[in-house]
């Protein structure tokens, strides 16, 4: 539950409500996009977002166990086209508006666009969640003006091309010493480094070989002190190992969850809450056997 009170062990204040992250928490993905890789177009009619059915999405996640909701409106898939700034923000805000208004949880907007940044901690956000790590030209600048925690992605190459022809000499290695080049812009740019969160990036700009060395070296980058958010949801590293559709990956989605859990992800990025929050609580449970 988000409370807006100080809480025990590792936290961040995303604009007044605190996200304990002394245990595993889960974000809840809204695309507000009709192009994204898993449900893209899901919540749109007629060719617009069909607000009531995005509310009444960000209703369903927060009663199945979402602590966080993500909100994009730029499809970052591989291949992705990408979006001008006013359809971004006009498909972003009004959304972020109307859960602000109406639920009791943390908003992170996904986006790379300064302009949304600002904009959205204005509308009551509490996160920004940025896959391009606040390299876009005033980044850096809204991120620190809003206040607000970022999450700081690493991302080979863009959403275009990224997928092309991924190459590391060391992919986890690579991935830390990128973002600890990153934390260091935010903190010249006055961004305190308590409100940091690293991302690896699964699946952008690495091959299945890559995403797997990754996983299993989350223990490398948890050392890094910053709290890790992970998303392989519904990747398509599932459907190049074993072959299922995307509607199909649930099974394998939680397994990597779990996976990640255990290996310090302090945040698991997901499609399906209910779900994925009751294999995390089962996970928790054993490892806090002697509580129970």
């Amino acid at each position: 539950m988000v409370v807006a009170v100080s809480s025990p062990g590792p936290s961040l204040d995303c604009a007044g409500r605190v996200l304990d992250l002394s245990r595993p928490r889960v974000m809840g993905v809204i695309n507000t996009t009709p192009d994204s890789f898993s449900d893209g177009g899901a919540l749109f009619s007629q060719g617009r977002l069909d607000m009531a059915s995005a509310l009444a999405r960000a209703r369903e996640m927060t009663a199945a166990g979402a602590v966080i909701l993500d909100i994009g409106g730029e499809s970052t898939r591989p291949g992705a086209t990408p979006v001008g700034l006013q359809e971004e923000m006009d498909r972003v805000l009004p959304l972020v508006e109307a859960i602000a208004a109406e639920l009791d949880t943390i908003i992170s907007v996904d986006t790379s666009s300064p302009e949304l940044m600002g904009e959205a901690a204005r509308l009551g956000a509490g996160m920004i969640n940025d896959v391009r790590a606040l390299t876009r030209e005033g980044a850096l600048q809204a991120a620190a003006a809003s206040g607000l925690p970022v999450c700081l992605m690493h991302m080979q190459g863009e959403p275009g091309t990224m997928q092309e022809a991924p190459g590391y000499d060391d992919v986890v290695a690579e991935v830390a010493g990128y973002l600890r080049q990153r934390v260091a812009a935010c903190e010249a740019a006055g961004i305190d480094r308590q409100k940091l969160v690293l991302d690896p990036g699964f699946g952008f700009g690495k091959s299945v070989g890559h995403n797997l060395e990754l996983l299993r070296g989350l223990p490398r980058l948890a050392k890094e002190s910053f709290p890790l958010l992970v998303g392989l949801s519904r990747k398509s590293l599932i459907g190049k190992l074993i072959g299922r559709e995307v509607d199909h990956r649930l099974p394998a989605s939680l397994a990597l969850a779990v996976l990640a859990a255990e290996r310090g992800a302090a945040i698991i990025r997901t499609h399906d809450v209910a779900a994925t929050a009751d294999a995390l609580a089962m996970w928790v449970a054993l490892d806090n056997l002697g509580d129970v």
